[in-house]
């Protein structure tokens, strides 16, 4: 059975507390998600102000095969500025339990339902698609909700959603509600949200007792403690419920979990299921050893099956198996005894407390090997003029096989422009700097700033490292030695 997929990042994603979209960024994730297969997008709250109609607009005009929606209330302002942002449906959302119904509404059963008629009717009399959420559906009278829907499909709604609002489900009581209304010859859908942490394990368990429709947002956000991840449900659906299916492109979830990261600000915790820095990470011995043997030891998927890329992690308790798969990825071929030492040496400096970065094990590994590296890049002098109304310039002065060189860069920081400087060099140009990252190692406004960056060469991948006083220093060097290593390798 295939189910389709309602994604509300870009509605109750947004509500997330802090996160506020530009048109831009709404449109940059509506159209990656049109591109891997969503079925329903909620691009917008429509009442809410004129940019977001502006921002629902934008997305409207582009024609895709998704269905566009806006959350409306059951009242005719609501529906008429949904109208003039030419979405193809709403998500009408009515109240159904009695706290909503008494204490928020301040109306009866009979009005309520009166109010969603009308609504349903609205709608349908101006050409949308309704697809009617009972909010507070999870703490409704289930007799009373099947009424409000009975009345809804009779009213020509083409969708039924139950919203577990406050998110007091658990997987048995889902599936029993659900089993309950599964039955009302109208599509059925779920809405969770993650107050307990059961959003997914709730929407799993509502698409085993019926619903035809998810809704999710992407890394699981949105108030509180967000909504049913997107990622974690869509890559359980396809992996521990064989009898069922979506039309989403499986390969595509972490790009557009960084994409949605990225826009909102929302940091994504590591140890976070499928997307998570840690998912498939390994530090373990015993793990790093099985997963070389056979990866489906310790991972229950493949990372490429989610666009990711399997890691070993350096530190204490690290095997020789997964440091030897860490060394020839670097291009270093090491013996028993010298991988062993080098195993050593790294657990030593993780016992301190320290992590250990490629910086760290490529200098323990020249150590062990006793190899001394003659650099064809030396530095000799950065200069640099910056100010509020002057665009960064840096010189930089360097020797190359003992030829003085003399470069110049702008760019838009000091570091910018230093570095722009020495990539402007033929000898640099096709050396991707691909990570940058800077620690203060000491505290005070002279602290020794930790440079440690990442340079990829076709597909060759290095980190290299520059600790100075000076921010400008330390990541001219950090750079030049990590093009130093990839011209020895």
């Amino acid at each position: 059975m295939n189910i389709k997929v309602l994604d509300t990042t870009l509605r109750d994603g947004e509500q997330t507390p802090g996160v506020s979209l530009t048109p831009l960024e709404k449109l940059r994730i509506a159209s990656k998600l049109e591109e891997i297969g969503i079925d329903f997008i909620e691009a917008g709250s429509a009442i809410t102000s004129e940019g977001e109609r502006e921002s629902i607009k934008e997305i409207t005009k582009q024609g895709f095969n998704a269905e566009i929606l806006s959350f409306s209330r059951p009242l005719n302002v609501d529906i008429d500025y949904c109208l003039e942002c030419d979405v193809d449906a709403v998500n009408l959302v009515v109240p159904t339990s009695d706290l909503h119904i008494s204490d928020k509404l301040n109306t009866t059963r009979d009005k309520l339902i009166d109010l969603s008629n009308d609504a349903i009717d609205y709608c349908k009399d101006h050409g949308l698609i309704v697809e009617i959420s009972a909010e507070d559906a999870s703490r409704s009278d289930v007799d009373f909700l099947r009424e409000v829907f009975l009345n809804a499909i009779d009213h020509k709604a083409d969708r039924l959603c139950v919203c577990d609002t406050v998110g007091i489900l658990t997987p048995d009581s889902s599936y029993d509600l659900f089993s309950r209304l599964n039955n009302l010859n109208a599509p059925l859908s779920v809405h969770c949200h993650n107050d307990f942490g059961l959003a997914v394990a709730n929407t799993l368990s509502a698409v085993k007792a019926g619903a035809s429709e998810i809704h999710t947002t992407v890394n699981g956000i949105g108030e509180r403690a967000g909504n049913t991840s997107f990622e974690e449900c869509i890559v359980s659906i396809d992996r521990l419920l064989p009898e069922f299916s979506t039309n989403v492109q499986i390969g595509e979830i972490y790009d557009i979990s960084k994409l949605v990261a990225r826009s909102t600000g929302v940091y994504i915790q590591p140890n976070k299921a499928i997307v998570g820095e840690n998912a498939f990470a390994h530090e373990s011995g015993i793990h790093s050893d099985g997963i070389i043997k056979n990866s489906a030891t310790y991972e229950p998927i493949t990372p490429e099956l989610v666009g990711r890329k399997r890691k070993f992690i350096l530190g204490k308790h690290m095997g020789t198996h997964g440091l030897d798969s860490r060394l020839k990825e670097l291009g270093m071929n090491v013996n028993k005894d010298q991988l062993n030492q080098i195993c050593n040496d790294i657990k030593d400096l993780a016992d301190k407390g320290k992590t250990v970065t490629d910086v760290d094990l490529q200098a323990i590994a020249d150590n062990v090997l006793q190899i001394n590296h003659e650099d064809r890049i030396r530095l000799d002098e950065v200069t640099i003029v910056s100010g509020n109304k002057v665009m960064p310039t840096a010189s930089v002065k360097i020797t190359i096989d003992n030829e003085e060189i003399l470069n110049a860069g702008v760019g838009v920081g000091p570091v910018d422009a230093a570095i722009n400087a020495l990539k402007s060099l033929d000898m640099f140009k096709d050396i991707a700097l691909i990570e940058y990252h800077v620690d203060a190692i000491t505290g005070g406004t002279d602290a020794f700033i930790d440079v440690i960056i990442k340079l990829q060469q076709g597909d060759k991948v290095v980190s290299a490292r520059g600790t100075e006083p000076d921010i400008i220093n330390a990541s001219v060097k950090a750079y030049i030695a990590g093009v130093n290593r990839l011209l020895r390798d």
